[in-house]
């Protein structure tokens, strides 16, 4: 059980993030940190909580072994830099991508989602 929660659970949390960025993705459009755990139901995390950044790790590797990219270099914070959080990048080294340029690294990665789920 992933953080003390039921696997069922979990797996519709999951389901529920993959949903809405996917929604992002098809218009090729972000999605902001907090307004991802807003529009999430199954489970209620804080927007800088570790099982949060737990489940997008999973998105994110569920989704590379499927062809299409770090799904979650679309989750990014709303102020500031605009770009996904250090956890990002550390999960895309341990995926073997060159982090020595993180915005180019993410915006490779944005790229790939962009042209996976758009032309879904």
């Amino acid at each position: 059980m992933p953080h003390s929660y039921d696997q069922d659970v979990w797996d519709a949390a999951k389901r529920e993030a993959k949903e809405l960025i996917g929604e992002r993705a098809r218009t090729r459009g972000m999605i902001p940190y907090s307004e991802l755990v807003d529009g999430m139901t199954a489970i209620r995390f804080e927007a800088n909580a570790r099982p949060l950044f737990d489940l997008l790790d999973e998105i994110s590797t569920e989704e590379t072994a499927a062809g299409r990219g770090m799904m979650t270099a679309l989750v990014v914070h709303k102020t500031g830099d605009r770009q996904p959080g250090p956890g990002f990048f550390e999960l895309a080294k341990r995926l073997g991508r060159d982090v020595s340029d993180k915005t180019a690294c993410w915006l490779e990665e944005l790229n790939k989602v962009h042209a996976a789920w758009s032309s879904e």
